[in-house]
C-alpha cells in the first residue's frame, strides 16, 4: 500500500507531463496585416488559426461601459475615468474602432469556438473594479459563454471577487506570481498563470499544480527556447505574441 501510495504522484506528474500544452494568443493573433491587438480582428485570426484560446484586457469606465484595451489609455483617454461616449469610436492602430466587451462577445459567440481568456484590469477605485465584476459576468452570461471563459488578474480583490461571483466550475488564475500552489488551491483559484520566469525559478510549482488538480500557463513566451522549455515543464498552456512558432513546436504539428 505504502509502494502504491507513493507511486500515485508520480502517475499524476506523468499524465500531466503527457497532456497537450495549449497554444493562447496574447491579445489576439494580431500579427497579420491588417490586424491590431485586442481587436476583433485578432480574435478572429485567432480562431481561424487554431488557437485553443484568445487573450484580451478589459476596463470599465466611469459610467458603467466595458471596453477591450491593454493600456489604461487610448489616444490619450484613461477609460477608467472617462465617460464611453469619450472612448467609444476611438480608433485602434489598424483603424478599427476600440471594441466593446459586449461588441466582442457577440463576435465571439456568432463566429469562433475559442476559449475566451478575459483578464479584468486593476481599477484604482476598487469599488468600480468591483462593479466591473459584476458587469463582465453579466455579459458573458447574456451571450451564453460562460462555459468559455477563463478569467485572469492582477488584482487579488478582483481574483477573490471572480472567485466569488463566477459560476461554479469557472476558471479563474491570479497573475501576480507570489502565491505558492498551495495557496492558490485555499483560494480556490484553478492554477498558476504566471510570467515564465516564475515557473523557471520553481519548477516545482508545475507539479505541485498538477498533484493539487490544478493548472499551469505561462506568459509571454515569444522565443522558441522558452517555448521548448515550458512544453519539457508539463505546463498545460502557454501565451504567447508567435502562436505560429508554438504551434509548429507542438508534437501534434510534427
Amino acid at each position: 500500500m505504502k509502494r502504491l501510495i507513493l507511486f500515485l504522484p508520480l502517475i499524476t506528474l506523468w499524465l500531466a507531463l503527457g497532456a497537450q500544452t495549449q497554444v493562447v494568443a496574447h491579445r489576439g493573433y494580431w500579427k497579420m496585416a491588417g490586424s491590431a491587438q485586442n481587436s476583433i480582428s485578432s480574435l478572429i485570426n485567432a480562431n481561424e488559426f487554431g488557437c485553443w484560446g484568445s487573450e484580451f484586457d478589459v476596463w470599465m469606465t466611469r459610467d458603467g461601459e466595458v471596453f477591450v484595451n491593454h493600456d489604461a489609455t487610448i489616444n490619450g483617454i484613461e477609460i477608467q475615468r472617462a465617460l464611453a461616449r469619450d472612448v467609444r469610436g476611438q480608433k485602434l492602430p489598424n483603424g478599427e474602432p476600440i471594441p466593446t466587451l459586449d461588441q466582442l462577445l457577440q463576435v465571439a459567440q456568432q463566429s469562433t469556438t475559442l476559449q475566451l481568456v478575459c483578464e479584468l484590469k486593476p481599477h484604482s477605485d476598487k469599488q468600480q473594479e468591483a462593479q466591473a465584476v459584476k458587469k463582465i459576468l453579466k455579459l458573458f452570461k447574456k451571450y451564453g459563454l460562460e462555459h468559455r471563459v477563463t478569467y485572469i488578474t492582477f488584482s487579488y480583490p478582483g481574483m477573490r471577487l471572480l472567485i466569488q461571483q463566477a459560476p461554479q466550475g469557472t476558471e479563474v488564475y491570479y497573475l501576480n506570481g507570489e502565491l505558492s500552489p498551495a495557496d492558490l488551491k485555499a483560494l480556490g483559484a484553478a492554477g498558476a498563470d504566471y510570467h515564465y520566469s516564475v515557473f523557471q525559478r520553481h519548477p516545482q510549482w508545475v507539479g505541485q499544480c498538477h498533484q493539487l488538480g490544478m493548472k499551469t500557463n505561462a506568459w509571454t513566451v515569444n522565443d522558441a527556447a522558452t517555448m521548448q522549455w515550458c512544453i519539457d515543464q508539463g505546463i498545460d498552456f502557454i501565451t504567447t505574441n508567435e502562436p505560429e512558432l508554438l504551434q509548429n513546436l507542438l508534437p501534434s504539428s510534427h
